[in-house]
């Protein structure tokens, strides 16, 4: 897939040149793709620049200036900058509006904890302290009905305190503005009225889902997060014009879809999970070019490994959203439409420790792009999986990000020494022992989203990507004995990739609990139909609705239960009862013959957009003995050290195929294939892994 050379001017007319960029913990990755007037890619480029926190944008103009950017015709871009300021707390002082007597719902949370055995819990501290949650008089009924307006005469003297606290931003949640936002609305406008230059987000602008505290807290994070979203999407739109692109650019959404950047500053947590969510349209999109109906998804970057399962090529949206969610710790919920994603801290630049009694970890603590893994010769001083990597030969230390990074080795060896004394072991042992972690909480992370969602694996092909998936995606497909595993082209900047195929896409949710039968087949059509009409006509405020397609979800439940399970939903109660039923069982193995209650409606306005595909590659005639680019001897582990042919990813040919023990290497990303195992390029230049079962 090398790049084609630039055309005669009459050529570059005719150019469609769309460029994503993706924001990671530790690099910003841009793609550049072209196509003919026919939509065929002539021209394909990909950069990897260290990503710059907090200042994320400047990594972002870095990507960009490998570019022509006066030729591109769409841009789209992910970021991290709303889940790195809610980690690390590195918002707006924000303060809370709400209804008289719940100025504790953050405090009081839910009762459940996680570790039942500790005695030593505590709820996490809320994002505003109490002093800055204040209450006004107004009450609405679980109906939407206005049992009292609300006395905006209260809130001059609320104004004051928070001007004089140094409040820079307004989250307003009453008790069930869900089903009517009036009183909601009637505050948010007195507040600007007094206080033009503060920012105010109502609970009712961007979650109308019930559960008092996961809105509230939603609504929190929301204006926690908005100032620093603005300023940084306002500053992105500047530097984009700057350096000459005349395209309005797009956001990638944590639902998977993209929209405006006007239209993500204002509801800022649906760009919460921005960038996974674009591998996982990526892994959509090549699924259909292949064939493959089931998928499952592992992104392992610098940071995290990402995993998702694409069940009929149809991912799973949920708005039970956590941030900072731990065995031990219940996180902060925030109830905006994501794509069920399972992230946990296992990257490339996962630092290795022992704990107090002597267990070795890895991660969740990254080193990150500055100071990175020890090799890179920036500083770091702590052993890490990429460093592990280095140790056994699997990443070639000379042929990091294609050579641009100098490898040091004596600060790698120094990282481990540590660890190699305290366990009383030799350096080796240690770097498999952390693979073998490494490996065993990615392998954990994807039974989450397949075996304990009641899915087989063996039913589902696994694609592997992010600078790390194509070194584990054999050990990972092994482990849960996958159907099939898929390396994808240039995996580490497939996010980006992804993002070129994604739709616009906006959702809108609303609670209506109500049961589910014939007798109310009229009721619940006239709810969908007046949220059909308020989503269409909110689109159209700001977006121009032409091509626009429109569909419909609901979250049902068996009554007497608490949690819900999502179906599409259609006219025919009957249908809708059948979904229910059988995906109820899927999930949680059992069906009851019971009273079935609609919870929330769900509906997806959606504008399909030109899909890039994969290139085709070229065959030159070239060999296997072509490809290959030397020799070393890898550590396998278990399988052994052994003398190992080392391929150039690039001069793969269709058909060719690979045996281990074998590494297939690229610019910033390396395929592991152990003895026994082999690897198959198609004709797009996919390897198709053959592994154990």
């Amino acid at each position: 897939m090398d790049p084609v050379e630039y055309k005669p001017l009459y050529w570059l007319r005719l150019r469609r040149m769309r460029i994503a960029t993706d924001v990671g913990g530790t690099f910003t990755d841009l793609i550049e793709y072209d196509t003919d007037e026919a939509g065929r890619p002539v021209h394909f480029v990909t950069h990897k620049v260290d990503s710059t926190p907090p200042e994320f944008e400047r990594g972002v103009m870095d990507a960009v200036a490998a570019v022509d950017a006066k030729q591109a015709t769409f841009f789209v871009h992910g970021s991290t900058v709303v889940i790195n300021a809610l980690l690390s707390r590195n918002g707006a002082k924000t303060g809370l509006v709400t209804t008289r007597g719940f100025r504790d719902v953050l405090e009081i949370a839910r009762g459940d904890r996680p570790d039942l055995y500790n005695f030593y819990f505590r709820k996490p501290p809320p994002f505003i302290p109490r002093y800055r949650r204040r209450e006004i008089s107004e009450r609405m009924d679980a109906q939407g009905g206005v049992l009292r307006p609300p006395e905006l005469t209260e809130l001059p003297n609320i104004v004051e305190d928070f001007r004089r606290d140094g409040v820079e931003s307004i989250a307003i949640c009453f008790l069930h503005a869900y089903a009517n936002s009036e009183n909601e609305q009637a505050v948010a406008r007195e507040l600007m009225r007094l206080w033009p230059e503060v920012s105010v987000l109502a609970s009712s602008d961007i979650c109308r889902e019930w559960r008092e505290y996961e809105r509230t807290s939603t609504a929190v994070l929301s204006a926690f997060v908005y100032p620093v979203t603005f300023r940084y999407l306002d500053t992105l739109a500047r530097g984009l014009r700057k350096k000459g692109f005349a395209i309005t650019p797009h956001i990638m959404q944590s639902n998977g879809g993209i929209t405006t950047i006007e239209t993500a500053a204002r509801n800022p947590v649906s760009m919460v999970e921005s960038g996974p969510a674009g591998g996982v349209l990526g892994a959509v999109a090549l699924g259909e070019q292949l064939g493959e109906r089931n998928l499952a998804t592992v992104d392992i970057g610098g940071t995290t490994a990402k995993c998702s399962l694409i069940p009929d090529l149809d991912p799973k949206i949920t708005t039970d959203y956590y941030i900072e969610r731990t065995p031990t710790n219940p996180g902060y919920p925030i109830k905006t439409p994501v794509i069920e994603i399972v992230e946990i801290g296992s990257g490339g630049g996962s630092i290795a420790f022992l704990d107090d009694g002597a267990k070795l970890h890895v991660g969740p603590k990254s080193a990150g792009a500055q100071p990175g893994p020890a090799v890179y010769g920036r500083g770091g001083t702590a052993p890490t999986t990429t460093d592990a990597h280095i140790l056994t030969r699997r990443i070639d230390a000379n042929n990091l990000l294609g050579g641009r990074i100098s490898p040091d080795l004596d600060a790698v060896n120094a990282a481990f020494t540590p660890l190699a004394e305290q366990l009383q072991l030799p350096i080796p042992n240690i770097a498999r022992g952390i693979l073998r972690l490494a490996n065993t909480d990615m392998a954990n992370a994807l039974k989450l989203v397949s075996v304990n969602k009641g899915y087989d694996p063996r039913d589902f092909t696994l694609v592997a990507f992010g600078g790390g998936g194509a070194l584990h995606a054999v050990s990972l497909g092994e482990a849960l004995r996958f159907a099939k595993v898929i390396v994808p082209p240039h995996p580490a900047v497939f996010s980006a990739w992804g993002m070129l195929v994604a739709d616009w896409r906006q959702d809108f949710l609303r609670t209506l609990i109500t049961a589910l039968s014939p007798s109310t087949a009229a009721s619940v059509a006239d709810g969908f139909e007046q949220l059909k009409q308020h989503a269409l006509t909110t689109v159209e405020r700001y977006e121009d609705a032409t091509g626009m397609t429109v569909e419909c979800y609901a979250d049902l439940r068996y009554q007497g239960q608490e949690h819900t399970v999502k179906i599409p939903f259609s006219s025919t109660i009957e249908d809708n009862l059948e979904r229910f039923h059988d995906a109820h069982s899927r999930a949680y193995s059992f069906k009851l013959d019971r009273q079935v209650e609609l919870v929330t409606m769900h509906v997806t306005i959606r504008r399909h957009t030109n899909k890039t595909r994969l290139q085709e590659l070229t065959c030159l005639g070239k060999t296997l003995e072509q490809a290959q680019k030397g020799t070393r001897v890898v550590d396998f582990d278990e399988d052994g050290c052994h003398k190992t042919n080392i391929y150039d990813r690039g001069a793969l040919e269709p058909r060719m195929c690979v045996k281990g023990p074998a590494i297939i290497e690229e610019e910033a990303s390396t395929c592991l294939l152990p003895p026994g195992r082999s690897a198959t390029v198609d004709t797009f230049g996919n390897l198709h892994l053959t592994i154990h079962s």
